[in-house]
């Protein structure tokens, strides 16, 4: 089945009512009795009560939204990776618009533009939403409340996760210093009943203060439970001044071209994130730059730069026999056991679980033991593909520590905003099949971002690139153009939708005639086109909504 159908799968009532309309069509055929007459009038009216003439629409609105094109849409579900299954399982479930929503890390393998969109539909959603995430970004624009699950009880703060941060460290403070306050006390205490048991005539008192002194409700010390790297990068040599050279770049796939003699370079100490949509070619661009995939153009390293790659089909090069701990030893010798297994710590194996074998861990968790060995390495240039997956909040936070503690040079590509805010000092995006930079920090690109115009972005077939030297737009005439292009196009919807309209009433107009009304095979014709044209009414009305508002948020 397409992802489309398994989408609409969520509409189980309205599917139901679609098939009984077309049997009970198909019997007036041959039974024109009342009895089925009323019965498929009922049906196209609960039908029509559930919305169902709109339900593509809006499986169609949906799956574009978690990055679907059009095409996609009707390609079948065993032909997508298990992270864009996830996505379909994630629309059906919204499309069900349940009364609660459970959602265990929802925009794991979702891109920048996919998560922003998740996060407008769920702030809009009525029900009430259960969320597990690490996406700190995601959790403060979407949740307020938060339950932390801590040495088995659960504690509530009432506010998004930055308030849950701050309020804890307050409460925390104060725990602290009540835990100081009744230590003293205690100590005190057991002082003065040391004291009088010494005395046989105070002993009675002594037993009292015992006693009280059992039934005291002891108040916990505050653990640190925000741990903070504790080792040092190693790299032997640093790099030149240029680290990575891309000239003249050009990469074309089947249907469509993601660079196009495209250029940039890499300074030492540059801190890169690589952002854009999944299937814009960002994971490719980290393979041009690692060596590994094949482009028309050159890509260089310079004077004594030293790589690592860090991507999740590195899990294939950890050795199945060795434990988690002698899988990093071999890799990184300049370190000690002690250092490697702070890393490791770092990373969420402490005590013995750093002698399990590699063969029995997760994906999740050989992904970890990945990231940790590049982190060891020798290399003062890092490329790192999605590191924060399978990290929890913790252990991303050692990732950052470790990365702006790092002297050399790094590129990663990540849809976790806090981390990209945190390590990143230069922004980079394919766009126009060129490498387009950003000098500043990812929210400072954003705040940029939001206000220019974004040049179109579709997918260009190879057949149809033709290089055109065109003088550049300004933005006030990109947005006029756009404004004009927008209400030529409402223009022509306004007149779809009068005509549909005038169809619809012809069409009801001769369902009660009874020329119509008195033949079966007639009455089913009629029938038909009535679902149809009131099905095309209602897709146009959705349409001229939409560009109505585009057009208004133009105009300002």
């Amino acid at each position: 089945y397409s992802i489309l159908h398994v989408a609409m799968e969520a509409f189980e009532r309205q599917n139901q009512l679609h098939d009984e309309i077309e049997i009970l069509l198909k019997k007036i055929e041959t039974d024109y009795s009342e009895e089925v007459l009323n019965k498929l009038s009922d049906k196209q009216q609960e039908f029509e009560a559930l919305d169902g003439y709109s339900i593509e629409y809006r499986a169609n609105e949906i799956l574009a939204g978690l990055g679907f094109s059009t095409e996609d849409q009707h390609r079948p579900l065993n032909t997508f990776s298990g992270g864009w299954r996830m996505r379909v399982m994630l629309a059906k479930i919204l499309l069900q618009t349940p009364d609660i929503l459970l959602l265990d890390e929802p925009t794991n393998h979702m891109d920048l533009p996919s998560i922003k969109w998740l996060e407008t539909y769920l702030n809009g959603f009525d029900g009430a939403i259960v969320i597990v995430s690490h996406d700190r970004y995601f959790l403060d624009k979407i949740v307020n409340r938060i339950v932390e699950s801590r040495k088995g009880k659960l504690t509530i703060y009432s506010g998004n996760y930055t308030f849950y941060l701050e309020e804890k460290s307050l409460r925390g403070e104060i725990q602290k210093g009540e835990f100081k306050n009744q230590q003293a006390k205690i100590k005190q205490e057991e002082k003065l009943i040391e004291r009088f048991k010494a005395k046989a005539s105070k002993a009675k008192m002594a037993q009292s203060r015992i006693k009280a002194l059992d039934k005291l409700d002891r108040v916990e010390d505050v653990d640190d439970d925000n741990p903070t790297v504790n080792f040092a990068f190693k790299f032997s040599k640093p790099s030149g001044r240029h680290v990575v050279m891309i000239d003249h770049a050009t990469k074309h796939y089947p249907n469509v071209h993601i660079l196009e003699d495209a250029e940039a370079v890499i300074e030492k100490g540059d801190k890169i994130a690589l952002i854009g949509a999944n299937g814009k070619g960002k994971s490719t661009l980290l393979r041009i730059i690692a060596g590994t995939e094949k482009f028309e153009g050159t890509c260089e390293t310079g004077h004594n730069v030293t790589t690592t790659f860090f991507a999740q089909h590195q899990l294939e090069s950890l050795h199945l026999e060795n434990s988690i701990l002698a899988e990093i030893q071999a890799f990184a010798p300049k370190h000690t056991d002690t250092e490697l297994r702070g890393i490791l710590g770092c990373f969420l194996f402490s005590g013995d679980d750093v002698f399990k074998k590699i063969k029995v861990l997760s994906g999740g968790e050989k992904s970890r033991v990945a990231l940790a060995k590049s982190l060891t390495t020798d290399s003062n240039f890092l490329i790192l593909d999605e590191p924060t997956n399978h990290l929890d909040i913790q252990s991303v936070n050692i990732l950052i520590q470790a990365l702006q503690q790092f002297e050399g040079t790094f590129v990663a590509v990540s849809h976790d905003r806090y981390f990209l805010d945190n390590v990143a000092n230069k922004i980079w995006f394919i766009e126009e099949e060129k490498i387009k930079q950003y000098p500043g920090t990812y929210a400072e690109y954003e705040e940029w971002n939001s206000k220019r115009v974004i040049p179109e972005s579709k997918p260009i077939p190879v057949k149809m690139v033709e290089k055109k030297k065109e003088e550049p737009k300004t933005v006030s005439q990109i947005s006029t153009n756009q404004l004009k292009k927008l209400n030529e196009q409402l223009k022509k919807v306004e007149l779809q939708v009068a005509e549909l309209e005038q169809n619809v009433k012809q069409i009801e107009a001769e369902l009660a005639n009874e020329d119509v009304y008195g033949k079966a095979d007639k009455l089913t014709e009629v029938n038909k086109r009535y679902l149809s044209t009131k099905q095309d009414l209602d897709a146009s009305q959705t349409q001229w909504e939409s560009l109505a508002t585009e057009i208004m948020e133009l105009e300002g």
